[in-house]
C-alpha cells in the first residue's frame, strides 16, 4: 500500500526541518511526500528544496497563493496518487521511525478504512517536554469525539465519498471531516501507541484567543453534524483538553519513557 503523506506550510523555516526529517527517516518506503506551500516569504521553499535529492523522487512541491491552510490541504488530497492519505504539520513530527509501516500493516489487519493513533503535545522549544497526553481511545459518536487529526490516514477512495476539508471552516475544518467520518460508520482501526509530536502553539491552542476562537467555530461544526447539545459538547472537548495537560504533568516520567521506548525499540 503506497501512503501519500502531505504537509502544508507557510513561513515555517524554524520548524520545518524537523518535519521533514522525520518523513524521511521512515522504515516503510513506499510513499510519497506531498508538501504545499502558501509562497513563503522566508526560507521555508529553501529548505524544502534542499531536500529533494534525498528523497530520490519521493518529494514533490508545489508553491502558490492558496485560502488557507484546509484548501492547501485540499490540494495536497488531490495531488495525492496513494491508497492511503495522511497530514503531518509543519511544526510537528512522526514520534518513530516506523510510524508508517504500523500504520500499513494495521489497515491490512482488518480492512480499514481509516487508522488512527494516540499524539502527545510537547514544548515548541526543545519537543521533549510533554504538555498535553492526547490519549485517543476506540472510536465512539458520543460528546463529539473524534481521533487526534495529525494521527489520522485515510484511504483515498473516501475522500472521494465524502469530500475534503470545507473551507469555510477557518479552524475546525478538520473535526468537520472526522465527524463525517465517523458519522458515514467507517471502520477505524486505532493504534494505541503515539504517532505523533505535536509542539504547542498551534491556532487553536495559542493561549485564550485562540481556544474561544475554538470554541466558537468547534461548536458550530458538532451543530452542523447534527451533534446534540453542542455548546455543552464543547465545553467537555475543553475540559478534556484540560484532563489532557494534567496527565502530561502527572505522567511525564512515564510519558518520555514511552517515547524513548518506541523511538528505540520499534
Amino acid at each position: 500500500m503506497k501512503i501519500s503523506i502531505i504537509t502544508v506550510c507557510y513561513n515555517s523555516e524554524k520548524t520545518i526541518k524537523d518535519t521533514i526529517e522525520s518523513v524521511l527517516k521512515q522504515t516503510y518506503k513506499d510513499y510519497e511526500y506531498l508538501i504545499i506551500d502558501g509562497m513563503s516569504k522566508d526560507n521555508t521553499l529553501n529548505i524544502v528544496k534542499s531536500y529533494v535529492k534525498k528523497f530520490a523522487g519521493k518529494l514533490r512541491i508545489i508553491s502558490e497563493k492558496d485560502k488557507g491552510l484546509y484548501d492547501a490541504m485540499n490540494k495536497g488530497i488531490k495531488m495525492a496518487s496513494g491508497d492511503i492519505i495522511g497530514i503531518i504539520n509543519s511544526d510537528d513530527v512522526l514520534a518513530n521511525k516506523n510510524v508508517f509501516t504500523k500504520i500499513v500493516d494495521t489497515f491490512k489487519k482488518e480492512k480499514y478504512d481509516a487508522v488512527y493513533g494516540d499524539l502527545v503535545f510537547v514544548d515548541k522549544e526543545t519537543m521533549m517536554k510533554p504538555t498535553r497526553n492526547f490519549i485517543a481511545h476506540k472510536p465512539s459518536r458520543r460528546l463529539g469525539w473524534h481521533p487526534p487529526h495529525p494521527t489520522l490516514y485515510v484511504k483515498r477512495s473516501i475522500y472521494n465519498k465524502i469530500g475534503t476539508f470545507n473551507i469555510d471552516y477557518k479552524i475546525a475544518a478538520d473535526l468537520d471531516f472526522m465527524l463525517r467520518l465517523i458519522n458515514h460508520d467507517y471502520n477505524l482501526g486505532y493504534i494505541p501507541e503515539y504517532l505523533v509530536k505535536m509542539r504547542d502553539g498551534g491556532i487553536s491552542t495559542n493561549g485564550l484567543k485562540g481556544y474561544i476562537n475554538s470554541l466558537k467555530e468547534s461548536s458550530l461544526v458538532l451543530k452542523n453534524n447534527k451533534i446534540k447539545l453542542p455548546y455543552l459538547t464543547s465545553l467537555y472537548r475543553v475540559i478534556k483538553t484540560i484532563n489532557q495537560g494534567l496527565s502530561a504533568k502527572i505522567n511525564k516520567k512515564n510519558i518520555q519513557k514511552k517515547l524513548n521506548n518506541e523511538e528505540m525499540n520499534k
